[in-house]
């Protein structure tokens, strides 16, 4: 996937100094790119994510987001420099500092299309949290977890959020508290990963193959609906709302698009529309 020729807009020629962004036949990279420091994140990397996953989810041409870091580990959480700055700030600019990694997490699981993160190595801190947020988490057998913020006197307040809904909260209680390095056999038991490949490439295949058979507005409405699901009470108000959205979607053009692509026993114009685009892509390429 890194090999790709990226479609030329402007955010992805962007000047980043530690992300790098391709996109190619409806697949989104952003890729970790500070490999001296093991993809430590600071308030310069923050912001280029930010901008990033902004860009990419309003780009028409992206299907799908996949969340990658070069070098030997995915990340090794938060910056030391960055870190020695944030002990001489103020409250007020600690609040400004932490609000800006909240809305790195937020956009990043909120983001309206399919999100894979392929995780290579380390991945400590708040590199948890974007992993958390993702929808489909792939690591290699040599990754490692760690939890490591009480080990500073701190606690992992921003991330917890995503970090607790993916583990439960009875096993986020434990590797908060204890700080303990935990591996991806123990990450994949605990929900923080799906599956365990050596080749992260080839474990990513099969979901971006599904991901382009599917319907854009589905997956985005599927992405809304669990989030709206996540306090798991079902009551009269849930039934109400879940009655709704598929009545909705039915009657929306996609929807019928669908269904009536089914019943007629044809491809979706949405799969047409991407092998158009992935066509453009090549033709791009020559």
């Amino acid at each position: 996937m890194t090999n790709t020729t990226a479609i030329k807009n402007d955010f992805l020629k962007n000047d980043y100094q530690y992300i790098q962004c391709q996109l190619n036949q409806g697949v989104a990279e952003l890729i970790l790119n500070r490999v001296e420091k093991h993809n430590a994140f600071d308030e310069v990397m923050i912001s280029e994510m930010i901008s990033a996953i902004e860009a990419f989810a309003i780009n028409s041409q992206c299907q799908q987001l996949i969340l990658r870091a070069n070098g030997k580990n995915f990340s090794a959480g938060a910056d030391l420099n960055w870190m020695r700055k944030q002990a001489k700030m103020d409250f007020e600019q600690n609040l400004s500092d932490a609000n800006e990694l909240a809305k790195l997490m937020h956009v990043l699981d909120k983001f309206p299309k399919p999100t894979i993160v392929l995780v290579n190595g380390a991945a400590f801190g708040g590199a948890l949290g974007l992993i958390c947020c993702c929808d489909i988490a792939i690591a290699n057998e040599r990754a490692s977890f760690c939890l490591s913020e009480v080990k500073l006197g701190l606690i992992p307040a921003v991330i917890s959020p995503y970090v607790v809904r993916a583990m439960g909260n009875r096993q986020a209680r434990r590797y908060m508290l204890t700080a303990e390095r935990f591996s991806a056999e123990v990450a994949l038991t605990h929900q923080v990963i799906h599956e365990i490949n050596d080749d992260l490439d080839a474990a990513a295949k099969p979901f971006i193959e599904a991901f382009n058979g599917n319907s854009p507005q589905g997956m985005a409405w599927v992405k809304t609906l669990v989030s709206h699901l996540e306090d798991g009470v079902i009551d009269d108000a849930t039934l109400a709302h879940t009655s709704e959205q598929i009545a909705r979607i039915r009657v929306s053009d996609e929807g019928q698009e669908g269904l009536n692509a089914f019943f007629e026993k044809r491809s979706p114009a949405w799969i047409s529309n991407q092998q158009q685009n992935a066509k453009t892509d090549a033709q791009g390429a020559k």
